[in-house]
């Protein structure tokens, strides 16, 4: 795992703030039911020198309380 630095300000996948951000090029896990941290994780697939990656965008549950998908 990684931290990109050339992350955008907001989340390229639903338009919201997130707290953080990581990026992994090998086997994941997600589990969300009992995560006091974030509620929601967005995922999106990028190409870092031609290699496929994974950016996971963590929202806390106060960034997506009213839903928060970016509309």
């Amino acid at each position: 795992m990684r931290v990109p630095d050339d992350a955008p300000p907001t989340c390229p996948v639903c338009g919201v703030a997130y707290d953080s951000v990581s990026e992994h090029d090998a086997g994941l896990m997600v589990n969300l039911l009992d995560n006091d941290a974030y509620r929601r994780i967005c995922f999106d697939p990028v190409a870092v020198d031609g290699r496929p990656h994974v950016r996971f965008y963590h929202h806390t549950h106060g960034q997506v309380a009213d839903g928060g998908n970016g509309e």
